[in-house]
């Protein structure tokens, strides 16, 4: 593997997890991943292996994929490898694994905004069913422990009136909106997360994720983080289809594998936890201007543009959400990585993963 910050990150990530006591829970067990070939599943699982490298952790990973030939291309550096297991389906069809399991990462998921809005059925439909699946899968396997990815849009829009959101604040979501069909399913999926753990004892928690990137961030990701770092990197302006005025917080990517495996291993069933870094809460218009600043000798400008058929790229409702991340952080983890590093890492990443 050429990303020398990927390798950076997957050792802290390993490493953390046997400074915070958390490896031991895992040694010797078998993990099954799903969504393993995405920015943040494809981290679960090279933190593991990592850990086998350099603690001899004797984990074994199972990872859940429906291309194969994209898995080895991704992994390639990784293999052949014993501990890690290629398990070839798709959610829409049961799981067929007949090995022991001991703990499940549910992070398979639409992600692109443009196809939320062009496909909400398929959106809904991957979130709801599949993860029914995963759940029965986890009661029929009598799992340990189960953490499923969900995202700080469950929270929808604010009301402007809380510095921070918690856990137990919700804002308004339209729900005769197609953009809504991933937040409304999110919201629906937790609430089958929690009721499997209530009626039928499966020790699911759910992870909250802010906005997430960092080294192993693809080139041509649609992203708009990627997107500002491929602008910086081409020396092109910077151009927003908004006035940039939402806020949110981000999450580097390393530090929210660190903080899954904590919830995994330390969360209450049924109960949800914010995943990110308070420090880095910013406007859109502000991250641009920062990345746009990173390397001046660019020349790279922030323009706003605002297209006529802005609602076909699926962008969210703007708003101001700030996570507060006290829950996780009483679980004994916090994020590190500040928002110009996370953007300085992923340029570096990109760079080398050209």
């Amino acid at each position: 593997m050429t990303d020398s910050v990927l390798r950076e990150d997957m050792s802290l990530c390993a490493k953390t997890l046997a400074d915070n006591g958390l490896l031991a829970d895992l040694t010797g067990k078998t993990v099954f991943i799903t969504g393993a070939t995405g920015l943040i599943g494809s981290q679960m699982v090279r933190t593991l292996l990592g850990a086998n490298r350099l603690y001899g952790a004797g984990i074994t990973v199972a990872a859940f994929i429906r291309n194969e030939q994209k898995a080895r291309a991704l992994f390639e550096d990784l293999l052949p490898s014993e501990d890690l297991e290629f398990v070839i389906g798709d959610l829409s069809r049961p799981i067929e694994y007949d090995r022991p399991v001991d703990y499940v990462v549910h992070g398979a998921s639409a992600t692109g905004s443009r196809f939320f809005v062009e496909s909400p059925v398929e959106t809904i439909q991957t979130a709801i069913y599949g993860t029914d699946r995963l759940l029965q899968f986890a009661r029929d396997k009598q799992v340990r422990g189960m953490v499923y990815l969900s995202s700080l849009e469950v929270y929808g829009v604010p009301d402007g009136t809380r510095e921070t959101i918690t856990e137990s604040d919700y804002g308004f979501i339209e729900p005769l909106s197609v953009r809504s069909s991933y937040s409304e399913g999110k919201r629906m999926v937790e609430c089958l997360c929690a009721s499997y753990a209530s009626e039928y004892g499966v020790p699911v928690k759910v992870a909250r994720l802010s906005q997430t990137f960092g080294a192993g961030v693809e080139y041509n990701d649609g992203r708009v983080f990627a997107e500002f770092a491929r602008c910086l990197m081409e020396r092109r302006d910077i151009v927003l289809h908004t006035d940039g005025s939402t806020v949110r917080s981000y999450c580097y990517t390393a530090d929210a594998v660190c903080a899954l495996y904590t919830i995994l291993l330390k969360g209450e069933d049924g109960q949800a936890y914010n995943v990110t870094n308070m420090d880095t809460a910013c406007s859109i218009k502000e991250m641009a201007e920062l990345v746009a600043g990173l390397e001046p000798e660019a020349g790279v400008k922030v323009r706003i543009e605002i297209p006529e058929d802005l609602g076909s790229f699926g962008y969210n409702p703007q708003m101001v959400i700030r996570l507060d991340a006290a829950r996780l952080k009483a679980l004994g983890y916090q994020a590190s990585v500040g928002i110009e590093d996370m953007f300085r890492r992923t340029i570096r990443s990109m760079r080398e993963r050209i």
